[in-house]
């Protein structure tokens, strides 16, 4: 039996700002624990390398949800990072906080102290801003947040069209006003990415107090009285039972709410039909689920543009980054974007999300089309549909089911609708004409409403922001209050993305962040 003072459960986003912050009082014993490898493999550093990730099961939980009856009972593809720095070592790098409103409404869902003015210094303590400080955004932070070293021109193209199409531009996604489009500022350090593992995790590593097991699997908390007394893991080592009065899941929106169900903690019901002794009947472990789904328009370019490379010139672009650190490969690819209003939008908060990408991507890039073309991801950004998770066994290394339930809500059907139909307006514009050709996704055929909803159900997929499955409030359906400690249990709290009661108006990796930030705070980091 190993003794620590505080252990932390998921070395992602969250679970390597809670190290840095908690190892920082020497005296306090830290135990880091990550089921994936340590972040060596290469193609994690470098930005473009994403591309590269795609397949590689040993850095990725690799999930896919149940049958969507909403998308034609497909199975959505839900990468996981199972590595250190979790997702933000395989994500897209997009730095975005969200929209006020976010925030504000966390607080109407019972989340007392998370509205806008309350988190905006905690996304200012994590942040080191390359354009400088000011009343937005903060220096010195261990979270580099930087402009991009290479745009590729076909990006300029779509932000001029963008423009062409009546909309404004946005120098800054994460400053006084979201609407707009512009570039996307990226968690990036010297043209190299920064993770949460390398911006919180690596300028710690050495201290003496803080201790981290990597390839190693929590199975499950130990409990006693009422309050958490450790955890069991399993490695090469075999089965360990691991002490400590305080400990804190970090797991992510799936792990999270897997482990406290293999523990007893959840719907008493669904833990009894699995042989799962009931320590505290919590409904609301696994519940509230949701997720940011996400159309890709795709058209074909007339011109060599793109980043649809051959193999040459995929060895020379990596070559020029091996030297320099720039060129494509310093890319994060999706480089410019916008928040649009559609016109099912309410006082003038954008509802929907675009990514521009100059190559083409089909099946999460799985699929690699022939020839030159670019992207459009459009995703509603505010949905109202709601899934579950729930355990498909008692066996913790069984992947738990996924139900995403996505366009349950009509409402979230017509805004990506008239997010398409937004993006083939600026598509349209003259700035494209040079490079426009046919419309593979949605196709031209895809022309009226029927034949679009058609389309979309079946191709739209996850744009790998699940949040929710653990809900931070006051009612009896939430899991943690708002200083995320689980209802009824103590010394026992979750930090992480599956908190949020509401998902924020944009990419996660930065929210998630700051309630890790905010998190440390309240355990006395």
């Amino acid at each position: 039996m190993k003794h620590f003072d505080h252990i932390i459960v998921g070395a992602g986003s969250a679970g390597c700002v809670l190290a840095n912050r908690l190892s920082a009082e020497p005296a306090r014993q830290v135990l880091l624990i990550e089921a994936g490898p340590r972040d060596s493999n290469p193609f994690i550093h470098m930005p473009a390398g994403l591309a590269m990730l795609v397949g590689n099961r040993k850095l990725n939980w690799n999930y896919s949800t149940e049958p969507e009856p909403g998308l034609n009972g497909r199975r959505l593809w839900w990468p996981r990072g199972r590595v250190l720095g979790g997702s933000s070592s395989i994500n897209a790098m997009c730095y975005v906080r969200g929209q006020r409103e976010d925030y504000d409404g966390w607080v109407d869902a019972g989340a007392d102290g998370w509205s806008w003015d309350e988190v905006l210094p905690y996304f200012r303590r994590a942040e080191d801003q390359s354009r400088g400080e000011d009343l937005w955004h903060g220096v010195g932070g261990p979270l580099s947040v930087s402009d991009l070293r290479h745009r590729s021109a076909l990006s300029q193209v779509f932000l001029d069209a963008a423009r062409a199409a009546g909309h404004p531009l946005n120098p800054d996604f994460n400053g006084a006003s979201q609407l707009g489009a512009g570039w996307y500022q990226v968690t990036q350090r010297d043209g190299r990415r920064a993770s949460s593992a390398t911006a919180y995790l690596r300028p710690v590593r050495a201290r003496p107090n803080l201790s981290v097991m990597t390839a190693t699997l929590a199975t499950r908390l130990r409990l006693a009285h009422g309050r958490v007394t450790g955890v069991e893991v399993t490695s090469r080592h075999g089965l360990q039972q691991i002490q400590a009065p305080e400990l804190t899941l970090a797991g992510g929106a799936v792990n999270s709410p897997q482990l406290l169900l293999l523990s007893g903690i959840g719907p008493a019901a669904d833990l009894e039909a699995l042989g799962i002794d009931v320590v505290l009947d919590l409904p609301g472990v696994g519940a509230n689920l949701h997720d940011h789904l996400d159309y890709c328009v795709l058209s074909k370019c007339t011109q060599p543009v793109t980043y649809d490379f051959n193999k040459l010139q995929e060895a020379w672009v990596g070559l020029r980054y091996l030297y320099g650190r720039n060129g494509p490969a310093s890319s994060n690819i999706a480089e410019a974007g916008a928040f649009l209003c559609t016109p099912l939008a309410r006082g003038g908060r954008p509802d929907v999300q675009l990514h521009f990408v100059p190559a083409q991507l089909d099946d999460h890039g799985r699929n690699r089309l022939p020839g030159h073309g670019y992207t459009v991801h459009v995703c509603g950004l505010q949905p109202k549909s709601r899934g579950r998770l729930s355990l498909a066994s008692a066996d913790p290394r069984a992947a738990p089911r996924i139900h995403g339930n996505y366009l349950a809500e009509s409402a979230d059907a017509a805004t990506l609708l008239a997010g398409v139909r937004l993006v083939r307006q600026i598509l349209a514009s003259g700035p494209f004409d040079r490079y426009r050709g046919a419309e593979v996704f949605p196709g031209p055929e895809a022309n009226s409403p029927a034949t679009l909803l058609e389309a979309l159900r079946a191709k739209a997929e996850s744009v790998y922001h699940p949040v929710g499955s653990c809900r931070m409030g006051r009612d009896m359906d939430a899991v943690v209050d708002p200083r995320l400690r689980v209802h009824g249990l103590e010394g026992l709290s979750v930090a992480d993305a599956s908190v949020m009661p509401v998902i924020p108006s944009g990419n996660t990796n930065a929210p998630t962040i700051m309630i890790a930030e905010r998190a440390a705070e309240f355990l006395g980091g």
